[in-house]
């Protein structure tokens, strides 16, 4: 690049920092990327907790950037000509983990309200508005950032998972007119045009043989550190022969995951009827050492994907003879500080032994997701077929995002079918890591607390802990009437008792407190929602007799009054469930516990059979049928709600059918009605977790 762009390029410096807990903020932080850097931006995308937001040297700051624009990388916000932050909602409107460092730093009471003046951003969230604190986490953010005196520069984005069209039908036409804006604000010089669709960027990672060290075959000898764009459409990839491996099932060898623990399936029983329309299990984990888990906590699995699906690609791609050579990332530049150059696309394989294409595709890509726009723009320059190249691109147009969901997202197709229909497509192996996304691991709500978090008897593990999932198994036909499955759920399904994973255990959403273990409760959760409820119950049940038990040995004593707050002991932890299915015998799940659990009276259990009876019954008629007893466990004493189960239509039917419940046994107006339910909310006594 120049001196002429490289003078003004230091005054073009976006900085993009994601919250993400799924990967879902973090895939449209990159595409912004690839917006910024089409507009001549010095771009870098990176998750928020690797920026300090009040870095104090703004002045040695600006002195450095002036020198360098990578300085930028280090710094805080000011030094940026402008900031995106592109920030997901988890639980109750809580920020994702990896932005509660950089949060935490911006709530500091000595920050001036003037400290962050030079600064220019939007926010864009990600969103489901089946949730009572839609989009909070981007709110929150938001607002702090004004009140430090930040520059909002466009306004912010609000995507909702509910929407048609899902994430794009809110960020394409967002994200355009930011460009626009972008570049009103910012003109490039006349002798500068915006990088086109046509040309292919720079990744800042590719793919090479882990031999002697050699430049990647796809640079040119000109390439400098600079993201000039540099186009490969001409380049021939290296053709295979017909090498084919037929292992039925993925390998069972344990994933490198970076703060991980090991589990062992010890129980898989499937739980519905053979006949049933769902297929869903039970499973049972065992650690070998303990680990702390609460109600509404999460265990995630990484999948892996199956051997035929890999062959299939590698045969597709001509990758075939190189597959199961050693390979490593290479930086397609050489980084002039190492320590501040961008992470490699895939965590954790510097610990992975002699890395392959083939255990690549196998463990960290994920090859038969739903593809994004990115990836659709991205092949269309790894093909001559004009036809294919125009389709592919037609795609990407934000004009036909319909056309798009179509396609991609309708009939659930995905990017191996994508290759496999544009047959002439044939990416470089050098960027399988480029265009093809992450094999994100996938969280599932834990079934099991209190005293069943401990080891089964006969279990080989006693000093472990026991954790259980409830997981419906993805499996239907589409509109083009293809099976689909879920890329975990898949693999969940293939394994045989005695596996080993490596998973971890994560917060969910709930929040759950000690002191909530105490009030009374009600539990809605239909279907396989029920899980986080049933973990839920037995956390309850052990609270409230190991509080009986200081009962009767310290019948006086003020410690046994620690948590006991104003509710009497016939009324702490009083427990009400509202479950929800089909049939009570496909998917009454866990009918058995549930039934013994109510003749000790330790719960009350109301069912919904929706398909038992010609009228259909769901759990929101069972609240307005139970009305007085929800009143009084919410409204007199005052309890809290619990809502688990599937995001959409379910959520927002209990909370209609609550509001009314205050509106009849409470002799209230709509209006009050909605307002106590929203101070619940605020109270934290109103918990909603759904996907």
């Amino acid at each position: 690049m120049g001196d002429a762009v490289a003078d003004y390029q230091r005054d073009r410096t976006a900085l993009i920092l994601y919250g993400s807990e799924t990967g879902n903020a973090q895939d449209v932080a990159e595409e912004l990327g690839r917006i910024t850097e089409r507009l001549h931006f010095f771009t870098r995308v990176v998750d928020m907790d690797s920026v300090d937001p009040v870095s104090s040297s703004q002045s040695q700051v600006r002195h450095n950037i002036a020198c360098s624009p990578r300085f930028l990388w280090k710094s805080g916000l000011s030094i940026c000509s402008v900031t995106l932050f592109v920030l997901s909602t988890t639980g109750q409107g809580d920020l994702p983990t990896n932005t509660r460092n950089f949060w935490r730093r911006l709530l500091r009471k000595r920050l001036p309200p003037n400290y962050l003046q030079r600064v220019r951003f939007t926010t864009f969230g990600l969103g489901d508005s089946s949730y009572p604190k839609f989009n909070w986490a981007a709110r929150k953010l938001h607002k702090r950032l004004l009140q430090l005196g930040a520059d909002e520069i466009y306004p912010r984005g609000e995507a909702d998972e509910q929407h048609p069209e899902g994430v794009d039908g809110i960020f394409l036409p967002w994200s355009t007119d930011l460009r626009r804006l972008l570049l009103e604000i910012y003109p490039l010089p006349e002798h500068v045009c915006p990088i086109s669709e046509d040309i292919l960027l720079q990744p800042k990672w590719l793919l090479g043989f882990d031999g002697p060290e050699e430049k990647p075959s796809c640079l040119t000898d000109d390439t400098t550190a600079t993201q000039e764009p540099v186009n490969v459409c001409g380049i021939s990839p290296l053709v295979g022969g017909d090498q084919q491996r037929s292992f039925k099932l993925p390998p069972s060898d344990l994933l490198p995951i970076s703060g991980s623990t090991t589990a062992t399936l010890v129980h898989h029983t499937r739980v519905t009827p053979p006949t049933h329309w769902q297929d869903v299990r039970h499973l049972t984990f065992t650690t070998r050492s303990p680990v702390q888990y609460a109600p509404g906590d999460v265990l995630t699995i990484f999948p892996k994907n199956f051997p035929d699906d890999v062959d299939q690609l590698l045969a597709l791609m001509d990758w075939t003879d190189i597959a199961d050579k050693p390979i490593k990332f290479v930086p397609s530049v050489t980084p002039a500080d190492t320590q501040t150059y961008p992470r490699p696309p895939v965590s954790n394989l510097p610990s992975f032994p002699k890395l392959t294409l083939r255990s690549l595709l196998t463990n960290y890509l994920d090859i038969t997701s739903i593809p994004r726009r990115s990836f659709l723009s991205l092949i269309a320059h790894f093909t001559d077929n004009t036809m294919h190249k125009e389709r592919l691109l037609e795609f990407t147009n934000p004009q036909y995002i319909d056309e798009l969901y179509d396609y991609t997202t309708r009939p659930r197709r995905s990017i191996l079918e994508v290759l496999q229909e544009f047959e002439g497509v044939r990416i470089p192996w050098q960027w399988a890591a480029t265009v093809v996304p992450v094999l994100r691991g996938r969280q599932f709500s834990i079934a099991s607390g209190g005293n069943l978090k401990l080891p089964l008897p006969g279990d080989k593990v006693i000093s472990g802990s026991r954790i259980e999932l409830l997981v419906a198994i993805v499996k239907y036909r589409t509109v083009i009437k293809k099976i689909r499955q879920g890329v975990c759920t898949r693999y969940i399904a293939s394994l045989p008792v005695g596996a080993d994973l490596s998973v971890l255990v994560q917060k969910g959403g709930l929040n759950m407190a000690n002191s909530e273990l105490s009030k009374p409760a009600v539990m809605i959760g239909p279907g396989t929602g029920v899980a986080p409820i049933r973990s839920l119950i037995w956390e309850r049940l052990a609270t409230r007799d190991e509080m009986q038990a200081k009962y009767q040995t310290y019948p006086n004593s003020q410690t046994a009054d620690e948590n006991r707050e104003d509710y009497p002991p016939s009324i702490m932890g009083q427990n009400a469930l509202f479950f929800g299915c089909r049939n009570r015998d496909a998917d009454y799940f866990f009918q058995d516990e549930w039934e013994n659990l109510r003749q000790k009276g330790h719960l009350e259990v109301f069912s919904a059979f929706s398909r038992d009876q010609r009228q259909k019954i769901y759990v929101q008629d069972l609240v307005r049928e139970q009305s007085p007893l929800i009143y009084e466990l919410l409204y007199k004493l005052p309890g809290i709600v619990y809502i688990c189960g599937s995001s959409g239509k379910m959520p927002q039917a209990v909370r209609e059918a609550l509001i009314e419940v205050f509106q009849r046994e409470g002799a209230m107006p709509r209006e009050r009605a909605g307002a106590y339910l929203t101070s619940m909310e605020k109270e934290g006594r109103y918990k909603q977790e759904t996907w």
